[in-house]
């Protein structure tokens, strides 16, 4: 293959990708006149400098070098470190436009991927857009050349660890502690031996677990546990598998947060899955129950409820009724069953099942439902709403993190099985990032 021609070309930008990135064609004259030429750093109806970064055979890459004719919608990002960390990809996008931005990438997914239109488009829930986001993971690499411990995100180009002394989306008591951070394993023996530093935060305590190779040196411990005192993180190790994380010293903080609208606190593990924005997340929250619109006595199924994040506000709004929660992790079934007697509720019960499996032994599905609300992974839900007693159903809610999977199920529910799609509408769960969180709601 010929090698890129690096030489900086203007691009006229016609578009957004899914990913956050402008949209270009090589223009007429070109060998690959027509052809998609995906451009970093540029917006809609920019006419930009760019280099070309990579080819393949159906588009191109390149990165933006100098903005020729800026968008009334560009701003200027706040972090230094905008246009090399790949944490954000979004943060030159006025805060209003990048919302408008997910709703049409939803919309578009909904009827290309599943071929159907919602009858309402919700307004786009909006939480905290800087300091929200409280759970995630630094990769950490020490550059002998350089020397010095890389301690960030993955860069852009995802091969390489960013040299990030701050961020403004993570939590700013981390987010403004990553230099410091840096600097914590760049003096550690085990420096070469330490790939990630995962973070979570709930209202009263941050936890840091540290992932190690090798065991750690009495002089790192010593370190490691005079940092944490310095800037009141709990600092975890996790020599192996999940199993293994265990506080550094002493009896681990209380890791928690509360729901105070339904008087719910929920408790977690230093690598639990939470919702990363809280802002948003009791905002969804609410919605949700909104939405799914529980009436006394109903009877109610929460799949893929994890700590019991939907379930435990559900079983307050439900007066007499019964909710039931199932999902996959064992262990956060465990939690989850802690929290509803944490909160002291007898009418939720959770159960431990692969949703993506044959169900057709589970007892819980037997027992018969009035409304369903669902939060599966990226991969979506087909493989369980193929197996559940739809027709008995009045409603389904159906919480999403990915609108190409949310568009197939969509199309499945209307098209094959019935339903009606009566709303959707996005949830900007990460702000500046190019993630698409969405919720809609389907009716016989």
């Amino acid at each position: 293959m010929a090698r890129l021609d690096q030489s900086p070309k203007r691009f006229d930008i016609h578009d957004l990708s899914h990913d956050g990135r402008g949209v270009a064609r090589w223009p007429e004259g070109h060998a690959h006149a027509g052809k998609a030429v995906f451009v970093a750093g540029a917006l809609p109806g920019e006419a930009v400098m760019a280099q070309q970064t990579a080819r393949s055979r159906h588009f191109d890459e390149a990165r933006t070098l100098e903005v020729l004719e800026a968008s009334k919608d560009r701003v200027q990002p706040r972090c230094p470190h905008f246009g090399v960390c790949g944490g954000c990809v979004l943060q030159h996008l006025a805060e209003d436009r990048q919302i408008a931005y997910k709703q049409q990438v939803l919309l578009d997914n909904l009827q290309r991927i599943g071929h159907v239109a919602p009858g309402t488009v919700l307004p786009p829930l909006r939480g905290d857009a800087w300091g929200y986001r409280r759970k995630g993971r630094f990769s950490v690499r020490r550059v002998e050349k350089k020397d010095k411990t890389l301690v960030g995100f993955r860069e852009q180009d995802p091969r390489f660890v960013a040299d990030i002394g701050e961020c403004h989306v993570v939590v700013p008591q981390l987010g403004f502690k990553v230099a410091a951070l840096g600097a914590l394993v760049d003096a550690l023996d085990a420096r070469r031996d330490i790939p990630q530093i995962e973070f979570i935060a709930g209202d009263d305590a941050t936890a840091l677990v540290f992932r190690h190779l090798q065991a750690l040196s009495d002089a790192d411990r010593v370190k490691l546990a005079a940092f944490g005192e310095e800037y009141g993180f709990t600092i975890y190790l996790q020599p192996g598998g999940i199993d293994s994380v265990h506080p550094l010293a002493g009896e681990p903080a209380k890791l928690a947060f509360r729901l105070p609208q339904w008087d719910v606190e929920l408790l977690f593990r230093p690598l639990d899955f939470i919702q990363v924005n809280a802002k948003l997340n009791e905002a969804m929250i609410a919605r949700a129950l909104e939405l799914l619109d529980v009436q006394p006595g109903e009877r109610v199924l929460d799949l893929f409820c994890g700590l019991g994040n939907f379930t435990l506000p559900l079983a307050r709004a439900s007066g007499d009724g019964a909710v039931v929660g199932v999902e996959g992790d064992t262990g956060l079934v465990a939690r989850a069953r802690l929290n509803a007697e944490h909160n002291g509720m007898g009418n939720v019960q959770f159960h431990a099942a692969d949703l993506a499996q044959n169900l057709a032994g589970q007892p819980w599905l037997k027992a018969g439902f009035d409304k369903l609300l669902l939060d599966p992974a990226r991969s979506g839900a087909i493989e369980v709403l193929k197996q559940l007693p739809l027709k008995g159903l009045k409603r389904i809610v159906y919480v999403s993190c990915h609108p190409g999977s949310l568009a197939r199920d969509a199309g499945w529910l209307v098209n094959e099985a019935g339903w009606t799609l009566r709303e959707a509408g996005v949830m900007d769960m990460f702000p500046h990032t190019a993630h698409v969180e969405s919720i809609a709601v389907f009716e016989p």
